[in-house]
């Protein structure tokens, strides 16, 4: 009896994302953080490699407090855990714990131009709000050894980080073609689902969690009371009709957010609320989210509690992370003609 050839399963394609652990008016991730991307995250886990990391590197550009640093970090770990990142589908780790990024960022630090660094949107931005510094500057060459180490297939990435994933391609394809095929070149990756949450103070500005208006933000570890406050006190647009549309970016917001979390389209949403005020509509959105948060809360403060658990997690994942990153590194290194000890 001939048995048949076994076939080797086969690679998923990898995706990598990561979050950058920064200080403000609540210190931690926001609605939108998890509309806009960990939501995604989830679902992304049944059919990719799923690399995700808390980027805390990224974050010592602008001095932060020690000591918040360490807390928010950790924070953002557990609420990755907390949305539905399960760390034995996903690698879960801290940037600090690998140090080959730092090391690839050297390499590929090697192959930027200024033109490249000066050129990109986010260091034009802060620069203006902080001191210019060289971290700074080559902050774009660090988000692209993040990506390149772990041979990312695919980098979900909104609108303000396209130019970041475009430099992460230009320099792999650059270091490619002096030495040879050494790093995967990354592709966008658009989500099927995910919405782009604005401020509840402001609808023509992002979501942020470094907004200075506290009100202007629901954050993941907001109370119920909390929740429903900040909806009470949101924008609205004039005139009372509850629908959306360009002219109406405030409304158009809020009817946005009561349909992911209630699973419904903007349409019915409108349909569901014709002729009614805005303060039943901000009740029953309120409600929604409350249902929505509620429950990644509970689960953040049991993981966030646990320290043991949670550092059990990280040190798992700072092993693997260490093992993917340096397998690339290692390669990179022999590439350049870097001596390798026998």
């Amino acid at each position: 009896m001939n048995t048949p050839p076994q076939t080797q399963p086969q690679k998923r394609p990898i995706i990598f994302s990561a979050m950058q652990p920064t200080s403000g008016s609540g210190g931690g991730l926001t609605i939108g953080n998890y509309i806009g991307a960990l939501k995604n995250w989830v679902e992304l886990q049944k059919d990719y490699d799923c690399v995700y990391g808390v980027v805390d590197l990224h974050a010592l550009t602008i001095h932060p407090e020690p000591a918040a640093l360490r807390k928010q970090t950790l924070d953002v770990a557990a609420m990755y855990i907390a949305s539905g990142i399960d760390p034995e589908k996903s690698l879960v780790f801290l940037q600090s714990h690998v140090p080959a990024h730092a090391q690839c960022a050297w390499l590929l630090n090697c192959f930027a131009s200024m033109g490249e660094c000066q050129k990109m949107t986010q260091f034009k931005e802060k620069s203006e709000k902080h001191s210019a510094r060289v971290g700074l500057f080559t902050y774009p060459v660090l988000q692209a050894a993040d990506i390149l180490l772990y041979q990312a297939n695919l980098v979900p990435v909104g609108e303000d980080q396209k130019q970041h994933l475009e430099l992460s391609r230009n320099l792999a394809e650059r270091f490619n073609h002096h030495y040879s095929e050494t790093f995967t070149v990354p592709e966008v990756f658009i989500p099927k689902v995910g919405a782009r949450v604005m401020s509840l103070q402001d609808p023509t500005k992002k979501m942020s969690k470094s907004d200075e208006n506290p009100k202007a933000t629901i954050f993941l570890t907001d109370s119920a009371d909390e929740i429903r406050n900040k909806i009470k006190r949101a924008v609205t647009d004039s005139g009372s009709e509850i629908r959306s549309g360009d002219d109406r970016p405030a409304l158009t917001n809020l009817l946005e957010l009561y349909g992911v979390a209630t699973g419904t389209s903007v349409e019915a949403a409108e349909q569901h609320f014709l002729g009614k005020g805005y303060a039943e509509f901000k009740a029953e959105l309120a409600d929604a989210m409350v249902a929505m948060v509620e429950p990644i809360t509970k689960r953040f403060h049991a993981i966030r509690n646990d320290k043991a658990a949670l550092n059990a997690i990280l040190k798992k994942g700072a092993e693997e992370a260490n093992r993917r990153a340096m397998r690339t590194l290692r390669k990179a290194y022999k590439k350049m003609g870097l001596v390798e000890l026998e």
